[in-house]
Protein backbone atom coordinates (compact mmCIF):
# COMPACT_ATOMS: atom_id res chain seq x y z
CA UNK A 1 0.00 0.00 0.00
CA UNK A 2 1.15 3.70 -1.35
CA UNK A 3 1.91 6.03 1.34
CA UNK A 4 -0.68 8.47 0.46
CA UNK A 5 -3.06 5.98 1.03
CA UNK A 6 -1.98 5.38 4.60
CA UNK A 7 -2.44 8.92 4.60
CA UNK A 8 -5.89 8.96 3.31
CA UNK A 9 -7.27 6.33 5.68
CA UNK A 10 -5.79 7.86 8.58
CA UNK A 11 -7.23 11.36 7.75
CA UNK A 12 -10.71 9.80 6.79
CA UNK A 13 -10.40 7.82 10.19
CA UNK A 14 -9.62 10.81 12.44
CA UNK A 15 -12.06 13.06 10.61
CA UNK A 16 -14.76 10.50 11.75
CA UNK A 17 -13.46 10.33 14.93
CA UNK A 18 -14.05 14.09 15.67
CA UNK A 19 -17.27 14.67 13.59
CA UNK A 20 -18.20 11.58 16.46
CA UNK A 21 -17.05 12.90 19.68
CA UNK A 22 -18.01 16.51 18.47
CA UNK A 23 -21.89 14.69 18.20
CA UNK A 24 -21.73 12.97 21.33
CA UNK A 25 -19.80 15.98 23.63
CA UNK A 26 -22.42 18.84 22.09
CA UNK A 27 -24.32 20.50 24.76
CA UNK A 28 -22.89 18.37 27.93
CA UNK A 29 -21.38 21.30 29.44
CA UNK A 30 -18.13 19.57 28.82
CA UNK A 31 -14.94 22.33 29.89
CA UNK A 32 -11.54 21.81 29.82
CA UNK A 33 -10.38 23.63 32.78
CA UNK A 34 -7.86 21.47 33.73
CA UNK A 35 -10.15 20.49 36.74
CA UNK A 36 -8.90 17.40 37.01
CA UNK A 37 -7.00 16.70 39.91
CA UNK A 38 -8.86 17.15 43.51
CA UNK A 39 -7.76 20.68 44.41
CA UNK A 40 -9.40 21.51 41.18
CA UNK A 41 -12.50 19.47 42.22
CA UNK A 42 -13.15 20.67 45.35
CA UNK A 43 -12.85 24.22 44.37
CA UNK A 44 -15.38 24.01 41.84
CA UNK A 45 -17.79 22.42 43.48
CA UNK A 46 -17.39 25.00 45.67
CA UNK A 47 -17.31 27.92 43.07
CA UNK A 48 -20.98 25.85 41.92
CA UNK A 49 -22.73 26.63 45.22
CA UNK A 50 -24.54 29.56 46.82
CA UNK A 51 -21.63 31.28 49.29
CA UNK A 52 -23.09 32.24 52.66
CA UNK A 53 -20.66 34.12 55.21
CA UNK A 54 -20.54 33.63 58.93
CA UNK A 55 -20.47 36.77 61.45
CA UNK A 56 -16.52 36.94 61.36
CA UNK A 57 -16.20 36.54 57.64
CA UNK A 58 -19.23 39.54 57.44
CA UNK A 59 -17.62 41.53 60.18
CA UNK A 60 -14.30 41.59 57.61
CA UNK A 61 -16.55 42.29 54.26
CA UNK A 62 -18.48 45.34 56.09
CA UNK A 63 -14.68 46.86 57.39
CA UNK A 64 -13.92 46.48 53.66
CA UNK A 65 -10.60 44.14 54.46
CA UNK A 66 -11.68 42.12 51.59
CA UNK A 67 -14.37 42.05 49.02
CA UNK A 68 -15.95 39.42 47.59
CA UNK A 69 -14.20 39.76 43.89
CA UNK A 70 -11.07 39.04 45.92
CA UNK A 71 -12.79 35.98 47.55
CA UNK A 72 -14.11 34.66 43.95
CA UNK A 73 -10.68 35.04 42.60
CA UNK A 74 -9.30 33.17 45.25
CA UNK A 75 -11.90 30.75 44.82
CA UNK A 76 -10.81 30.10 40.83
CA UNK A 77 -6.74 30.55 41.26
CA UNK A 78 -6.37 29.25 45.14
CA UNK A 79 -4.87 25.96 46.76
CA UNK A 80 -6.50 23.54 48.87
CA UNK A 81 -4.36 22.47 52.06
CA UNK A 82 -6.10 18.58 52.37
CA UNK A 83 -3.62 18.70 55.11
CA UNK A 84 -5.09 21.17 57.25
CA UNK A 85 -9.22 20.48 55.75
CA UNK A 86 -11.35 17.63 57.18
CA UNK A 87 -13.32 16.62 53.57
CA UNK A 88 -14.93 13.42 55.46
CA UNK A 89 -16.23 16.09 59.06
CA UNK A 90 -19.81 15.13 59.13
CA UNK A 91 -22.23 16.66 58.42
CA UNK A 92 -20.21 19.20 55.94
CA UNK A 93 -16.47 18.87 54.85
CA UNK A 94 -14.42 21.49 55.71
CA UNK A 95 -11.58 22.83 53.73
CA UNK A 96 -8.52 25.66 53.94
CA UNK A 97 -8.00 27.31 51.12
CA UNK A 98 -5.18 30.09 50.47
CA UNK A 99 -4.00 32.31 47.84
CA UNK A 100 -2.76 35.97 46.48
CA UNK A 101 -5.55 37.63 44.84
CA UNK A 102 -4.70 40.32 42.08
CA UNK A 103 -3.29 43.45 44.41
CA UNK A 104 -0.79 40.84 46.20
CA UNK A 105 -2.80 39.84 49.23
CA UNK A 106 -2.46 36.70 50.74
CA UNK A 107 -5.61 35.38 52.65
CA UNK A 108 -6.36 31.99 53.99
CA UNK A 109 -9.84 30.52 54.49
CA UNK A 110 -11.89 27.89 56.05
CA UNK A 111 -14.85 27.11 53.86
CA UNK A 112 -17.70 24.97 55.28
CA UNK A 113 -18.80 22.81 51.89
CA UNK A 114 -22.34 21.22 52.64
CA UNK A 115 -25.04 20.00 49.73
CA UNK A 116 -26.11 22.74 48.39
CA UNK A 117 -24.18 25.83 49.85
CA UNK A 118 -20.54 26.51 51.34
CA UNK A 119 -19.90 28.88 54.21
CA UNK A 120 -17.10 30.95 54.77
CA UNK A 121 -16.45 30.41 58.00
CA UNK A 122 -12.92 32.36 58.55
CA UNK A 123 -10.96 34.86 56.29
CA UNK A 124 -7.39 35.52 57.95
CA UNK A 125 -5.20 38.41 56.08
CA UNK A 126 -1.89 37.78 55.56
CA UNK A 127 0.87 39.88 56.11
Amino acid sequence: MKILHRIGYYLGGFSIGLVLLAFFLNGRGVSCEYNYGPEGRVLKNIRTKTLHFSVDSQALLDTKAIDTSAISYILKKGDVDFSKSEPRKEPCGMYFIYGETKDSKNYEFYIENCDSIATLQTIKVLD
